[in-house]
């Protein structure tokens, strides 16, 4: 599985960010099922709704996109509407990829 972070937006929206990817195949047991298991609580999570759109002008929005046994899975969430899994997903991917 390959997981790949895009973040976009804030303060500065004009500076491209390169994206934090993790591959399952690098990790041990181990790390490699947390990673499995926060793909599936995100993706089993329900959306979650803007409550403010247009009030926070400068907020980030992030795209996780998974790649997995041929399918393509693309998760994208915003510092004003994200997901309790949804961060401790991206939270992991930062951390492990050595993009931080």
């Amino acid at each position: 599985m390959r997981v790949t972070l895009t973040n976009h937006g804030g303060f500065a929206a004009g500076v491209r960010r390169p994206p934090c990817i993790v591959e399952s195949s690098n990790f041990p047991g181990p790390a490699a099922a947390e990673l499995a298991r926060l793909v599936a609580a995100v993706k089993a999570a329900p959306a979650v709704k803007d409550t403010r759109p247009g009030q926070a002008r400068d907020a980030m929005s992030y795209t996780i996109t998974v790649e997995e046994d041929g399918r393509t899975t693309v998760l994208r969430q915003s510092d004003t509407a994200m997901s309790p899994a949804f961060a401790a997903l991206m939270s992991w991917v930062v951390r492990n990829s050595g993009s931080s």
